[in-house]
């Protein structure tokens, strides 16, 4: 069986593409992450599976729960994958738009993990050497992980620096045990 990554690209691809010709990268994006989230919930997860609820209703479910209701080009989209029996995927159509939209703005996503709470001069500090060293402007979150003992570890993508007490303690243990 294919991945889910795998089969919700094209759909998120033909969301992206969409929404570059209307313009409306920024609300299809925000769409598209709401959509996610509700697929996501562990209620409306269990009405995606009754087989009787057909394509069409399906997309009147979705757009109820929508605050503001649907667009029809968000309407259809979502009729489309309710006809191809897809819904479950829009948590990863989602995460891959989301993705699409951060390559074609230059962006990243950037989690700063931090035994500390960080803001203000620190937080942009951090941030804009983090910028130089991956030559693109990042969406950064902060998540406080007291594990961590001191220091941060960052993700960008699939890269992680970790600069963290906790990191460096590792590492000299497996340097001892060599």
């Amino acid at each position: 069986m294919a991945e889910i990554s795998t089969v919700a690209r094209p759909y998120a691809e033909a969301a992206f593409k969409l929404a570059q010709e209307s313009g409306s990268i920024p609300a299809w994006s925000d769409l598209v992450g709401s959509l996610g989230s509700i697929t996501a919930d562990p209620q409306v997860s269990g009405r995606l599976s009754d087989p009787g609820l057909q394509p069409a209703r399906l997309a009147e479910f979705f757009a109820s729960l929508v605050p503001g209701g649907l667009p029809p080009e968000a309407k259809n989209f979502v009729l489309m994958l309710a006809e191809n029996g897809r819904v479950e995927l829009l948590p990863e159509i989602a995460a891959q738009f989301h993705a699409l939209r951060n390559a074609a703005e230059g962006r990243a996503d950037l989690v700063i993990e931090s035994a500390f709470p960080l803001e203000g001069a620190e937080l942009a500090s951090l941030v804009a050497s983090l910028e130089k060293k991956f030559v693109r402007q990042l969406n950064y979150r902060v998540v406080i992980v007291p594990e961590l003992i001191g220091g941060v570890r960052v993700t960008v993508g699939d890269e992680v620096l970790d600069a963290s007490v906790r990191g460096r303690l590792a590492q000299m243990a497996t340097a001892l045990q060599s």
